[in-house]
């Protein structure tokens, strides 16, 4: 499958709440194998499909080895908190200290249209966390503190890549119903 290109910081496809999937076809299992390859290629932990210009409710991941997609994911959060580094594919070269849920039970679907059930702490945790805000058009550098957000803002001000075009699709590989941006 092709790697996409990943939206940056500026691309108002991230600040956009995605639209919850509702036909699980062939188009859909090509968008998780772009996903996935997009992802592995960056490389990342996970990857959400707004990141890719698509507006559908749909992530993949690849934490400790494991490999993994979600669709329309539903989280319970635990009430204990994690505090860590986090960075993101589309504002590359930031790292923050980010508060987390340590736990999560994301509740979903496959690719298939199977539903899943996905329970993980610590760094699973967080990227389904991350992952899952960009489906609300939500970047991890809203979760930070005000001391934090303003040095965030400053850094991609002065990021080379800052004030890029976003990249010019002039058609969609996928059958995004209409939902693609």
């Amino acid at each position: 499958m092709p790697v996409q290109p990943i939206r940056l910081f500026g691309d108002p496809v991230l600040r956009s709440k995605a639209d919850p999937v509702t036909v699980f076809d062939k188009e859909l299992r090509r968008l998780v194998a772009d996903l996935t390859d997009t992802m592995r290629d960056a490389p990342g932990s996970g990857l959400a499909a707004p990141q890719i210009g698509v507006a559908l409710r749909v992530f993949t991941y690849q934490v400790d080895g494991e490999v993994g997609h979600l669709i329309n994911p539903d989280l319970d959060l635990s009430e204990d908190e994690q505090d860590g580094p986090e960075g993101c594919l589309s504002l590359p070269g930031l790292r923050y200290d980010t508060k987390r849920a340590y736990g999560v039970v994301a509740k979903g679907f496959n690719m298939h249209g199977d539903p899943v059930t996905i329970e993980g702490t610590q760094l699973l945790s967080r990227c389904i966390q991350h992952e899952t805000d960009h489906l609300d058009g939500i970047l991890f550098i809203d979760r930070l503190d005000r001391e934090q957000r303003k040095a965030a803002l400053r850094a991609l001000r002065e990021a080379e890549w800052a004030g890029q075009a976003a990249p010019q699709v002039k058609f969609s590989p996928h059958g995004t119903f209409g939902k693609a941006l």
